[in-house]
């Protein structure tokens, strides 16, 4: 039977670190293409009360926001201190409402419109009238999918 011997003395080839900087570079690049950043700025005052009951978004990038509420101190001099209807960045009305869901959902993929989901942010504040014209335009644009956050006024 032959036996088997290893070549002592024999040095391990060395590891080339040259490819190093590129990996993290390539690296680096996914990361700033996979992360999201804040898409709107909030302009209506939010003080999130404590939470009674919490149900996690399976996907937030099938959500769509409408803040509802009193301008920021800084929004007061222009906007005036009226409730507020806040879609993306800019204040609109509720008659805006019906196109704003209709670009998101044009936005979707095919088979991830049906778990589109709206959520409404609103001041503790609000009178509820503008709340029922806001529910009343969503369902006729057919978002029926609908998520409450009631926020305390400062």
């Amino acid at each position: 039977m032959a036996k088997f011997t290893g070549k002592k003395g024999k040095k391990l080839a060395g590891f080339s670190t040259a490819s190093m900087g590129d990996i993290v570079f390539i690296l680096l690049f996914f990361f700033m293409v996979t992360t999201t950043m804040r898409e709107s700025e909030v302009k209506v005052r939010t003080d999130v009360p404590k939470a009674s009951e919490v149900a996690k978004l399976d996907r937030k990038d099938l959500t769509v926001y409408i803040n509802i509420g009193p301008p920021i101190a800084s929004e007061q001099a222009r906007y005036g201190t009226d409730t507020r209807i806040q879609l993306n960045d800019s204040f609109k009305t509720v008659d805006d409402i019906r196109n704003f869901i209709a670009a998101f959902r044009e936005g979707l993929d095919e088979k991830d419109r049906p778990y589109m989901t709206t959520a409404l942010k609103i001041d503790k504040e609000t009178k509820m009238g503008v709340v029922s014209d806001v529910k009343e335009e969503l369902r006729r644009c057919q978002a029926l999918k609908i998520m409450y956050n009631a926020l305390k006024s400062e």
